[in-house]
């Protein structure tokens, strides 16, 4: 899920052990899309996928992060085609040569027993991360935005270390994509953001640079870092559902994302797949 700017501006700095907690809540998340990604098929519905993410959450023995933020119904966002974001599970059925992209956050609640029936307001520490995940046999356009928004997630990720500024983080994510033959709509109106205590804080992280962006990444810092592309253009508005975002155009669209924590023992992306 994107940030909202909901946070205070403060950069919570995490000790080694409330990262043990957010790599505990990086390995459910992780876990849930991988299983989300074997369900996809042709004839599933969104909610169908919902009750799969939300039943995994809670038996691995963590919250969803995104039920209730916002009166947001669902634990999963799953939007779908033009969909880039925020998109609620329910009746829609997948079809063969859909694009789906599957946004999952968990929290490690510090109550255990918050597991069974916590939400996104539950203490604890949070992961967040997304794929895009092709249904059936999708169109060779479709495939390489998804690979290239991917990949442009993962050089941003590569970007991070102690003592970047965060804008060189941006600036590779945004670099990755204008290198490619095709262009894509790098969208603006929505990004990455600090995680940890709360699933949205500071700083928010851009997909591309920003001038007067001065934060620097430091040893403690948490941060999840979301690219969304589009096949056209990167104006997007939002359904009267108030939550999905489109893309303005209609042009489909991809969205990856991990969260990656800067620990004293090195920098982690806490929701990598599982080997």
């Amino acid at each position: 899920m994107h940030a909202h700017g909901d946070d205070d501006g403060l950069i919570e700095l995490k000790t080694s052990e409330q990262f043990e907690a957010m790599k505990q809540a990086g390995k459910v998340v992780s876990r849930t899309l991988a299983l989300l990604r074997s369900a996809v098929r042709p004839g599933i519905t969104t909610g169908e996928l919902d009750r799969i993410a939300e039943e995994s959450i809670r038996s691995l023995g963590a919250a969803p992060s995104f039920l209730g933020y916002g009166d947001f119904p669902g634990s999963i966002c799953a939007s779908v085609n033009e969909e880039i974001v925020h998109g609620i599970p329910g009746s829609r059925v997948l079809r063969e040569g859909d694009l789906i992209s599957i946004d999952c956050g968990a929290i490690i609640p510090a109550d255990p027993a918050q597991a069974a029936t916590g939400r996104w307001n539950t203490r604890g520490w949070h992961a967040d991360a997304a794929i895009t995940v092709p249904v059936g046999e999708v169109a060779p356009e479709l495939a390489e935005l998804s690979r290239v928004t991917e990949q442009a997630m993962w050089a941003g990720i590569e970007a991070v270390k102690e003592g970047v500024a965060l804008n060189d983080v941006s600036t590779a994510i945004d670099g990755y994509t204008r290198t490619q033959p095709r262009r894509y709509g790098i969208v603006r109106d929505y990004g990455g953001h600090g995680i940890g205590s709360a699933m949205h804080m500071a700083p928010m992280v851009f997909n591309y640079p920003v001038r007067g962006e001065r934060t620097v990444l430091a040893t403690g810092m948490a941060i999840a870092i979301e690219p969304m592309l589009t096949l056209g253009r990167n104006k997007t508005r939002v359904l009267a559902d108030d939550w999905t975002v489109v893309a303005k155009d209609g042009s489909p669209a991809a969205h990856w994302e991990h969260t990656v924590a800067l620990t004293p023992e090195g920098v982690v992306v806490t929701t990598a797949p599982e080997e």
